[in-house]
């Protein structure tokens, strides 16, 4: 599938991002935003400049898993600057825009891509080394023009949950991102088992081995699992990265593990 050529604004304003990673699943519902936030965090509380943009128009729901609800960024001539997360992460989010958090955006296609593109182009971003994308869910247009739209992507992140149809899904993803030429990174298998606190008893409640057979099939990196533990679930929902306030539990270990494998791939010193 060829590609167009990137505007040259977008260009020029992401030229001192070193590394971009996109994050992306087949379906929503995987966890894809939890993931991306806490990578962004876990890059940023490992001394490097980072940052997250969150392109899923419709369903913005970065503020809220970083604590940063009804927070205004600021205009500086053209320019937005972006707000300060958790650990100094750059953030821009459409829910940042928004009168109430729970507003519907009701916008057609041209409204949306113009939107995307000023997150791109518009958005003071400054020197960083990494950028995370989240991206909506789905391989719908708005997939194809971000995709299109980030210059020199270091690949993309595919997340999904161990059952049969969220794989499935994942799988149109991957060949999506394939067919455009964009690298991909791997898949991350969330919410893999469940752990009781309680009597410690592992539960595979959605299965295994899908997400698995996917990678191999495809000759992608299966990146790891994550366990699903209700504690990063009170944590988002309260708005605090669950690897900056559980750096010990199995979750945040899982975590760092996969951040370890990213850095690697992409080469990020």
């Amino acid at each position: 599938m060829p590609k167009p050529p990137v505007p040259v604004e977008i260009v020029e304003n992401m030229k001192g991002i070193k590394h971009k990673i996109v994050v992306l699943s087949g379906k929503g519902g995987v966890g894809k935003t939890t993931v991306a936030t806490n990578l962004a965090v876990s890059f940023a509380s490992r001394g490097k400049k980072a940052g997250i943009v969150d392109v899923d128009i419709y369903g913005p729901n970065v503020p809220k898993l970083l604590g940063l609800n009804g927070q205004r960024p600021t205009v500086e001539g053209e320019f937005i600057k972006p707000i300060t997360g958790p650990q100094d992460v750059k953030v821009m989010s459409m829910g940042f825009l928004l009168r109430k958090d729970d507003d519907a955006v009701a916008w057609r296609g041209p409204m949306v891509a113009s939107a995307i593109t000023q997150f791109l182009a518009n958005v003071r971003w400054g020197e960083l080394d990494v950028l995370v994308v989240d991206l909506p869910p789905g391989t719908g247009d708005e997939i194809l023009s971000i995709l299109q739209s980030i210059p020199d992507i270091d690949g993309v992140v595919i997340v999904s949950t161990p059952q049969e149809v969220a794989v499935l899904d994942a799988r149109r993803a991957i060949q999506l991102v394939q067919k455009m030429g964009v690298p991909v990174l791997g898949i991350v298998e969330n919410m893999s088992e469940f752990v009781c606190p309680k009597c410690g008893e592992s539960y595979k409640i959605f299965g295994e081995g899908a997400a698995k057979k996917a990678s191999e099939e495809y000759g992608i990196e299966h990146l790891g699992t994550l366990p699903f533990d209700p504690r990063v679930i009170t944590l988002s929902d309260e708005g605090s990265p669950f690897v900056i306030i559980e750096p010990e539990s199995k979750a945040s270990q899982a975590f760092s593990a996969l951040v370890d494998k990213l850095a690697n791939k992409i080469m990020i010193d």
